[in-house]
C-alpha cells in the first residue's frame, strides 16, 4: 500500500473515532424543563416527625377539650365515639396488657411505642380522605384527647411538642434497638466456601426405589 492510501486510512479512522471520543467526554443533556425545588416545597414535603425523641416536632399547642371536638368531627365516624374502632375500622385504645394474651390488640395503650409517632401519623394520614389537613395545632389537640382516654393525659394539660416529647406509653420498652434478633430471621449470608463439613448421606430411598446411579462400574 503506498503511503498515500496509508495517509487516507489513518485520516478516516481519526474521522470515525473523534466523534465517539467527544460524545464521551461531553457534558449531560438536560431535558430543558423544571426546575430546583425551592425551599417552601421542600418544606411542605419535611413534615415527618422522629418517634422518639420527637425531631421535627413543629410548634402549636392544643388541649383535650379541642380535641374532643376535633376527634368527634374528622375521627369518630371510622373509629368510634370513645376510639373503640368502628365496622372494620381499627380501635385506637383499649388494648393495654393484651398484647401477650389469645386476642392481642394494637392499640395506643397496648403496642405504640412513642407519643411523637402518634402526632407523626396523625399529621401525615389522617383524617381518611383529607391527610394533610389538619393544623399542628388541631393534631396536637387530638393527640391529647386520644391519651386521655387512654388515661395518659391530664384533662387540664395543654399539650405541645416539649410535652408530648416527655409522654412514656406503656409498650415503650418493647421494641428492640437493631431489628429482630432472633436468628432464624438473620440467615447466613455466605456466598462462596461456606460448607465447613463435607456432606453426609442420610438417606438412601433414592438408591432403593431405583431412580440414581448405583457407584459400580458400568451402572
Amino acid at each position: 500500500m503506498s503511503k498515500s492510501l496509508k495517509l487516507l486510512s489513518l485520516l478516516f479512522a481519526c474521522s470515525i473515532a473523534l466523534p465517539v471520543l467527544a460524545q464521551d467526554k461531553a457534558p449531560a443533556k438536560r431535558f430543558g424543563f423544571g426546575q430546583p425545588a425551592s425551599k417552601e416545597q421542600i418544606a411542605g414535603w419535611d413534615i415527618d416527625v422522629r418517634g422518639p425523641d420527637g425531631a421535627n416536632l413543629p410548634p402549636g399547642k392544643g388541649s383535650v377539650a379541642a380535641g374532643e371536638e376535633l376527634y368527634m368531627a374528622q375521627c369518630a365516624a371510622c373509629h368510634g365515639e370513645f376510639a373503640e374502632g368502628a365496622g372494620r375500622y381499627p380501635e385506637l385504645i383499649g388494648g393495654k396488657g393484651t398484647l401477650k394474651s389469645e386476642d392481642p390488640r394494637k392499640t395506643i395503650d397496648s403496642y405504640w411505642p412513642h407519643g411523637p409517632g402518634l402526632f407523626d401519623y396523625i399529621r401525615r394520614a389522617m383524617p381518611f380522605g383529607a391527610p394533610q389537613s389538619l393544623s399542628p395545632d388541631e393534631v396536637y389537640s387530638i393527640v391529647a384527647w386520644l391519651l386521655n382516654q387512654a388515661d395518659l393525659w391530664p384533662v387540664d394539660k395543654d399539650m405541645d411538642a416539649a410535652a408530648l416529647r416527655q409522654v412514656k406509653l406503656p409498650n415503650r420498652d418493647g421494641f428492640i434497638a437493631g431489628g429482630d434478633p432472633r436468628p432464624d430471621v438473620k440467615p447466613d449470608t455466605c456466598m462462596t466456601n461456606c460448607r465447613k463439613d463435607p456432606p453426609k448421606i442420610t438417606s438412601d430411598l433414592a438408591a432403593r426405589l431405583g431412580v440414581t446411579p448405583t457407584q459400580k462400574t458400568g451402572d
